[in-house]
């Protein structure tokens, strides 16, 4: 759900989201893997979704800037990390590009928050405009597609886990606190009101 993590251009480092999503489960974080997929493959994608689903898969700020300054990942040797032989460290100048600019200190518990919500409610979306004909294909998908956390059993399983209402709740909370990105699927709204779940 979206190809540059918002949190990236609001000054937290991109060391801090990428192990946020890891420490989460999840093999790779989003920075390290646009890097390994390509940023420039990254923005097309990114184009086609904004131009498909609408606002709510506008591209982060900061991704055209960071592509006219010729980063495209690993392809190049220049994307937000340093490929240089050695361990793979971040890129600091890429910070002059984002938005935030300076980074700011951001309990990882809040990063994963906001990217693993908003994962979750455009798995339900995606179930609520028919991309998806069933939950178990989003589970599966998600699982050995995008490398979500398989002990969690995929997005539809994890939410019946955290249950309906508690992730509306989350996600209402984000919404207030960051915008309308975070908007509940109203699937999952109908949910939380009448109890039920993904899988019986």
């Amino acid at each position: 759900a979206g190809a540059l993590p918002e949190v990236g251009g609001e000054g937290v480092s991109v060391e801090d989201v990428d192990r946020a999503l890891t420490d989460f489960g999840f093999p790779v974080g989003p920075f390290a893997l646009l890097d390994e997929v390509g940023i420039d493959v990254g923005a097309k994608v990114a184009k086609i979704l904004h131009h498909h689903f609408g606002e709510r898969m506008a591209p982060p700020a900061g991704m055209a800037r960071v592509l006219e300054d010729g980063r495209q990942g690993r392809k190049n040797q220049r994307g937000f990390y340093i490929y240089d032989g050695k361990k793979k460290r971040v890129d600091e100048s890429v910070y002059a590009l984002l938005p935030g600019r300076q980074t700011r200190p951001c309990e990882p518990r809040e990063i994963r928050e906001r990217l693993v919500f908003a994962f979750l409610n455009e798995a339900v979306f995606c179930l609520e405009e028919g991309i998806l004909r069933h939950p178990r294909d989003g589970d599966v998908g998600a699982i050995f597609g995008l490398g979500f956390p398989p002990f969690l059993g995929g997005p539809f399983r994890y939410l019946d886990h955290l249950g309906a209402r508690f992730a509306v709740e989350v996600l209402e909370r984000l919404q207030a606190r960051h915008g309308a990105r975070f908007a509940p699927a109203s699937m999952l709204v109908e949910m939380a009101q009448d109890g039920t779940s993904f899988h019986s």
